[in-house]
């Protein structure tokens, strides 16, 4: 076994895996799993630089992450920076701060390897015939990867919660005019993956982050967020279209009240929902299969 710390980035959270992993058979056991709400991605779709305050709260998290890892003594870590970092002018502001607090140098990945973590993160364990199709939602960017047991095609594309979000402000609640904007870049976006990845034919449709999660956890009717029942969960499209709607009709409010919501994706999950709507009505798939384990443990591995 090795004892690993992987850190991933995103626009809108950062999270820390602290696990042993032992190539030989496979097997990853979680120390410490944890998410913080810091949206990086903070005005980058319209500014192109990295806001103060969201720069602050990353380095926040990152002296936190910082002492559960000297603390459970991992030996090796890897520090993955994905969609915010990469668009901004001001990444090496960023850059130095990480290194400063973790001693490691975060790798601005490109969207390629980024599919390829969440790839191997989310399909190490699964075990089904044939192709998968690996959906990353994230806040700026969305990776699709086919596969079996290595990425036959990947593409990321600049749609994600926080961006649509940010682009388009959808009301409290969203207006009709409001979510039609939102669909045509997703189905643009779509356009685009489709060019390079055959969306259509993989059997089995994987999702992954925050977006996916929570969509999942509402559909299960949770009353408290619940990792072990959301992980390999089978949420039916007729369900993420439920709850999908539910969350575009409802007021800021009204989702305040939904007690598996992190309140730091409040104001971007129905964003969320709708992409994972949209991917399950144009691959036609009649269910997804929602992991727990996506990029950063596709990281963990990556260092193991």
């Amino acid at each position: 076994m090795t004892r690993v710390a992987a850190i991933d980035c995103g626009t809108n959270s950062i999270r820390l895996l602290v696990a042993d992993a032992d190539p030989a058979t496979g097997d990853i056991v979680d120390l410490d799993r944890r998410m913080t709400i810091v949206r990086l991605g903070q005005g980058v779709d319209r500014t192109g630089r990295l806001a103060p305050e969201a720069l602050e709260r990353t380095f926040a998290a990152c002296r936190e992450y910082a002492a559960v890892i000297k603390e459970l003594g991992a030996e090796r870590i890897r520090f993955v920076a994905t969609s915010a970092s990469r668009d901004a002018e001001n990444r090496d502001d960023f850059v130095r701060g990480v290194l400063d607090i973790l001693g490691v140098e975060p790798e601005v990945i490109s969207g390629d390897q980024e599919a390829e973590f969440s790839f191997t993160g989310a399909t190490k364990e699964l075990h089904a015939d044939g192709k998968y199709l690996v959906v990353d939602i994230g806040g700026g960017s969305t990776e699709f990867v086919v596969g079996s047991r290595t990425v036959e095609a990947a593409r990321s594309v600049d749609i994600g919660c926080v961006r649509m979000t940010e682009r388009h402000h959808p009301g409290d609640p969203a207006t009709p005019e409001q979510i039609a904007a939102i669909r045509a870049d997703i189905e643009a976006a779509l356009d685009l993956a489709e060019q390079s990845v055959p969306l259509r034919e993989p059997r089995t449709l994987v999702g992954l982050a925050g977006s996916v999660t929570t969509v999942a956890a509402i559909a299960l009717g949770l009353t408290a967020y619940d990792s072990a029942a959301i992980h390999h969960s089978r949420i039916s499209h007729d369900d993420v279209a439920a709850v999908t709607e539910r969350l575009l009709a409802s007021t800021h409010e009204e989702r305040t009240r939904i007690p598996v919501l992190h309140p730091g994706r409040i104001d971007v999950i129905a964003a969320g929902a709708l992409v994972l709507l949209a991917v399950m009505e144009r691959t036609g798939a009649r269910e997804v299969v929602v992991s727990e384990h996506d990029i950063l443990d596709g990281i963990a591995w990556s260092v193991a």
